[in-house]
């Protein structure tokens, strides 16, 4: 069960090594905290190997590039693939310019991901720039809706495995496939948009939930994106009249703190294609 994947977190406190969007830095701090993880941030290119070599995973989003920490999202990422440990890509805003595009791309291709999450046009951009999206693929909506689900499922699935890669599509649906496998989620809340780095917190839960439980990735990444969706749930519930979403995003924190297993078990909104 899913909800067994956050209480691995929490027995575990896996550490996390961030090279993450300075505009949501702290709020992905404190929701690795709230997991039961433990974060650390260092995007230094002389800093980086041996911070990721103490850590289990290593989250990187491609959110606030500049030329410095690109060089270290590759140092990063060469010795976390070298220790095995696991490895994310958030390619934020991959597709609006040419140097997110290429830098996602390049460090696609060098790092091997284990896990990437992204929304589909971001996951789109990649297949394209990889060479590994096939006919129709490219004329995937860039919104998954119920209209579309079947064609979306296909899509990533495919992509999923030519990057031999579990893939989190996130959105109104979130899709997580490893190739085979696909969790169909409707966990959430269409508010969390309204608030920024929703998106760059869930990579990093996703991170520390696929490093606590490494005999079931697939099962672990499903679980960070319905904890996240349940979270956002709970904490609209919680909102009082006057409040907006500075204090929603609180909210969603204190939610995955207050999290447990069979919360979650009984929250999560799933079925598997």
């Amino acid at each position: 069960m899913l909800g067994e994947c956050l209480e691995n977190v929490r027995l575990t406190t896996p550490l996390v090594h961030n090279i993450t969007n300075y505009v949501t830095v702290n709020d992905v701090a404190n929701v690795l905290l709230a997991c039961g993880g433990s974060p650390i941030m260092s995007d230094e290119p002389e800093d980086v190997a041996d911070i990721t070599s103490i850590c289990g995973g290593l989250n990187i989003n491609i959110g606030t590039l500049n030329k410095r920490t690109i060089e270290g999202m590759y140092a990063a990422g060469r010795k976390a693939k070298e220790l095995g440990h696991v490895r994310l890509l958030d390619p934020v805003g991959a597709g609006a310019s040419k140097l997110r595009t290429e830098t996602a791309v390049g460090l696609m291709k060098e790092v091997e991901f284990d896990v990437i999450r992204g929304n589909i046009s971001e996951i789109k951009t990649l297949a394209l720039g990889s060479g590994t999206t096939k006919g129709v693929d490219a004329d995937v909506a860039d919104a998954v809706s119920e209209n579309n689900l079947e064609e979306a499922i296909a899509f990533v699935k495919r992509f999923a495995k030519d990057v031999k890669a579990i893939v989190a599509v996130t959105g109104a649906i979130d899709l997580v496939t490893d190739g085979d496998k696909c969790y169909v989620v409707r966990n959430g809340r269409p508010e969390m948009g309204r608030i920024t780095g929703t998106g760059c917190q869930l990579s990093g839960l996703t991170t520390a939930f696929a490093v606590a439980n490494p005999d079931n990735k697939l099962e672990a990444v499903a679980a960070a994106v319905c904890t996240m969706g349940l979270a956002g749930e709970i904490g609209y519930a919680n909102l009082k009249d006057g409040e907006g979403n500075s204090t929603y995003r609180n909210r969603i924190i204190d939610a995955i703190f207050n999290m447990t297993g069979k919360m979650l078990d009984d929250g999560a909104k799933y079925e598997v294609r």
